[in-house]
This record gives C-alpha cells, sequence and structure tokens, in this order.
C-alpha cells in the first residue's frame, strides 16, 4: 500500500459532501476548491511529501510542475486557473510512492452534479483513472464559462441516458462531441417509479432490465477507449446513479464505496439548472412538458432528497439485490444482458485502472 492514500472511504465521502475537506481524516488525499481560482490539496503521510500540479492527469512528476517540496504540514493552498482544471501528483519522499489526485466535482455556475468518478480503489490494488469517466445532471443551462471548462476536459463521447421527452424540453448545450441517446418515453418511467418521477425502490429494482439499452452505449464506448467520456441523466443521480454503479463494479470498485459515491448526488445536484422554466403550450405533443411545469417553482430553490427508501435504506441497493437475486453477481449480470464479458472486463481495468 502506498504511503499517502486515496479518497476512498465511506466516511471520507461523507464528510466531502458535507462540506467538510475529505483530508480532515487521517489516511486520505483530496483536493477542495475553497475559491474560484484556489484549491486546497491535502493528504496523510508519514514524511515529506512533494506536490506538482498539471493540466491533464499525469504520473511522472517530469510532467508536472512543482508546487511544493518536502512538505510535512499535509495541507497546501494553491492558486489556479479558474477557468482550468487542475490535476496533482503527491510523492512520497520516503519511499517514491506517487498519487494522482483531483476534484471530484467539476465546478460549474449553472450545471448540476457533473463529477469525475477517479481516485477509487478498483481491482488488483489499482485505481480508477482520474479525468476520463465524468456522471452529470443535464446540461441545457449551462453559461458560456461552464462550457469553456467542460471543453477543456477533453470530451470525446456524451452518452444521454434521458428520455425522449425530457431531451426535448431541455436539449444538451455541449456541442462537438459524439453524442447519443436511446430513445424511450417518461411516463414508462413514471410508471416504474409507480409515483410521479420521483426515484422509488420499485424504479431501482426496475433499472437492470430498463437501462440496457444505454449501458451497452456506455460499455461499448468505454471498449472503444477514444477519450473522455460523460454520461447524464437529468438530476444525475439515478439512471446515472445505477450506471455508475455498473461501470465502478466493472473496475472492482468495492460496493461501499459505489454507495458512498451515488450518496454524493445529494449534495452535488443544484436543481434549478437541471431543467429550463417549462412551458406546456410550446411543446403540445410533450405531456411530460405539463408534469414538469405543474412542479416547478422559479422563486425557490428546489432541495435533493435524500437517496434513501422509507426503511433508511439506500435506493441504490434494491437494484443491487434484483441483480443478486436474478443474476448472482453484477460480473454476471454484465455478461448476460450487457454483453460485457471477462475478456472486456480485462480490457476495461487495462485502460481505466491504474
Amino acid at each position: 500500500m502506498t504511503r499517502i492514500h486515496r479518497l476512498i472511504g465511506l466516511s471520507a465521502l461523507a464528510l466531502l459532501a458535507a462540506g467538510v475537506p475529505a483530508f480532515a481524516r487521517a489516511d486520505r488525499a483530496a483536493v477542495e476548491r475553497t475559491a474560484a481560482d484556489r484549491v486546497t490539496v491535502g493528504w496523510t503521510a508519514a514524511g515529506p511529501v512533494d506536490v506538482f500540479i498539471a493540466d491533464r492527469p499525469v504520473s511522472d512528476p517530469a510532467a508536472a510542475q512543482p508546487v511544493a517540496a518536502d512538505d510535512r504540514t499535509g495541507r497546501v493552498e494553491v492558486a489556479v486557473d479558474s477557468a482550468a482544471r487542475p490535476y496533482f501528483l503527491l510523492r512520497d519522499k520516503a519511499d517514491g510512492s506517487l498519487v494522482p489526485v483531483a476534484e471530484r466535482v467539476v465546478p460549474l455556475t449553472q450545471g448540476s452534479n457533473f463529477r469525475d468518478i477517479g481516485g477509487y480503489a478498483g481491482a488488483d490494488g489499482r485505481h480508477v483513472r482520474w479525468g476520463l469517466i465524468y456522471r452529470s445532471g443535464a446540461t441545457p443551462l449551462l453559461t458560456a464559462d461552464d462550457l469553456a471548462r467542460i471543453h477543456a476536459l477533453g470530451l470525446v463521447n456524451m452518452i444521454d441516458l434521458r428520455s425522449s421527452e425530457e431531451r426535448e424540453l431541455a436539449p444538451t448545450k455541449i456541442h462537438g462531441v459524439i453524442y447519443s441517446a436511446v430513445a424511450y418515453s417518461m411516463e414508462d418511467m413514471m410508471k416504474m417509479a409507480g409515483q410521479g418521477a420521483g426515484p422509488t425502490g420499485g424504479l431501482y429494482r426496475a433499472f437492470p432490465k430498463m437501462l440496457v439499452p444505454q449501458l451497452r452505449d456506455v460499455f461499448n464506448t468505454l471498449m472503444e477507449n477514444q477519450g473522455p467520456i460523460v454520461y447524464n441523466c437529468s438530476a444525475g443521480q439515478d439512471r446515472t446513479g445505477f450506471t455508475t454503479a455498473m461501470v465502478l463494479a466493472a473496475l472492482g470498485v468495492p460496493r461501499d464505496t459505489i454507495l458512498a459515491d451515488y450518496h454524493l448526488s445529494t449534495a452535488y445536484r443544484h436543481p434549478r439548472w437541471e431543467m429550463p422554466v417549462i412551458d406546456p403550450a410550446a411543446f403540445p405533443g410533450n405531456r411530460i412538458a405539463r408534469f414538469f411545469a405543474s412542479h416547478q417553482d422559479p422563486t425557490a430553490e428546489r432541495k435533493p432528497e435524500p437517496l434513501y427508501d422509507r426503511d433508511g435504506k439506500s435506493l441504490l441497493l434494491a437494484s443491487f439485490a434484483e441483480i443478486d437475486r436474478r443474476y448472482g453477481s453484477v460480473d454476471a449480470y454484465l455478461e448476460k444482458e450487457v454483453g460485457v464479458t471477462a475478456a472486456d472486463l480485462a480490457t476495461l481495468r487495462a485502460n481505466y485502472l491504474e
């Protein structure tokens, strides 16, 4: 195990979601943005650490710029370009071990829940690479600065998990990438939920069947390994949360870490930026338009609901339970329904773990 540890644990993720710097706990490394042009890099190590910064994920200090040397404080504040995404590399002077780390969330003025799933511990002691797989909420209201920040990520593919109605009401502003989506009706999804459009255990039990076409799109894109991808739904928590669970599970990330990442959506969502104000008259053929319009209040800031059922269990556990019951494991589910073979898993891990 490296002497500098990555942000992987449930407790650290919960602290991060609560706005507490994750490096407040021992044995963690994390990056927190404290101002538009400033971040704090924190870590725990037995001895001195060198800190390097780069404009892309790197694994060689020679490809980065030094920002601190022989630092024993475990905390460094760094001035950064407010329009750029910084990546850091920590080198433990005791044994030369290297740990890359970056911000979990891409800071956007009018975005919601746009974050990197890098850094988590995966198969064979390796970790998910930063800067390659992003998850997000809808992106219809991004500012010009937001779009510039996203463009700097170098995205190649965008996979939209939303229904046909949602995509009509709130088209993405992200262009210049390979865009794909599967046509389906939100009315069908609402029926699965059993009540309105809110997340329920019934909906999560339906995800393993309902989202097979979308998962095939995501995994086929990952297998092509053309560059960074982002996938999204409206909130970036339910359909995106299930999809992320399957991606992280395929990479060997433990289930408790997957659940912790899933629950970060409660802190990182900004519902006001996920859907523009809807005038149903402008969409006469879209019955979902009236539903969204009836739930909108432009004068109020809607807060996300925690993702637990009435018994206090994580909603995502309903998806895992359905997969375990029907298939025995996520790997078996992915092979039978999505077409991801054992050889594919090895390829994915080679490409997305380090």
